[in-house]
């Protein structure tokens, strides 16, 4: 009993700290927590499905204290130039955060499905390689590009599509790519952090609920401990994007991108 609660302490303590850094740059969760508890000797998938049960906890409460603060503004009713223009049949949020919270939504369920279906097919080795090749480049972009006025919503469906199959295929390699290829799309990295926290919990719930489906039981300590440390977690984070500089932001979560890329590859093909 005294090993269990041990462990429940640190996986809490890790969530904990973890959904701080995740929800205060729109990344880190699943992409640093993965390896770590694979590192202190937990099997794979026992893994996944409680970091999405995890994350979708502290996406909730993160992207809710996000809109509470202002970091993002939601409003879901219907856009009606938009509508107007697709002859009443189709729908987009009025606001852009709304709008992109929904594209991400929707691209995610379909991506994480993929992803989990296909978690036991793909070489880890390729998986790896890709995802850090592909966050070391946006974090490059970040830091080298000047500011787009206007924001490119192909590429807002493209990030959404392939993060969450990310997501569902390894836990991780969402957050980097969705807040940094927003950041790179024309979004202000506030807006960034804030929709990716509150659209990683839609991803989260299909990627979770899917792996209880197939696999039919989870490791229920560890997620207990996984959620308590996020829903902690959150609020502090949001409040935190509130008072840093939008400026400062841009080049902490550039930068961490690119370190989250290089880690990866190294870990791959040196480690």
């Amino acid at each position: 009993m005294g090993e269990l609660t041990s462990l429940i302490a640190i996986v809490g303590s890790l969530s904990f700290l973890m959904e701080f850094v995740d929800a205060s740059i729109g990344m880190g969760y699943g992409t640093a927590l993965a390896p770590i508890l694979l590192i202190m000797g937990f099997a794979p998938l026992d893994i996944i499905p409680v970091i999405l049960l995890g994350q979708l906890s502290g996406g909730l409460v993160g992207g809710f204290s996000h809109y509470q603060l202002g970091n993002i503004k939601l409003d879901f009713r219907a856009d009606e130039v938009i509508k107007r223009r697709l002859g009443g049949w189709g729908y987009l949020p009025k606001s852009d955060d709304a709008k992109v919270v929904f594209i991400l939504l929707l691209c995610g369920i379909i991506g994480a499905v993929i992803g989990v279906f296909l978690a036991v097919n793909i070489p880890a080795l390729v998986l790896k390689g890709y995802i850090g090749i592909m966050v070391l480049g946006i974090g490059i972009i970040i830091l080298l590009q000047k500011r787009i006025q206007h924001t490119s919503w192909r590429s807002i469906i493209g990030i959404g599509l392939l993060s969450s199959f990310n997501k569902g295929i390894s836990g991780g390699g969402y957050g980097p790519l969705v807040t940094g290829g927003q950041i790179i799309s024309g979004r202000e990295s506030k807006n960034a952090v804030g929709s990716t926290t509150l659209s990683e919990f839609g991803v989260c719930v299909v990627g979770f609920l899917s792996y209880l489906i197939i696999r039919g039981d989870i490791c229920w300590w560890m997620a207990g401990a996984m959620v308590v440390g996020a829903v902690i977690a959150a609020p502090l984070a949001a409040l935190t994007v509130k008072k840093i500089n939008k400026s400062y932001l841009k080049i902490i979560i550039g930068v961490i991108t690119v370190i989250l890329g290089v880690f990866t590859l190294l870990k791959v093909f040196v480690f």
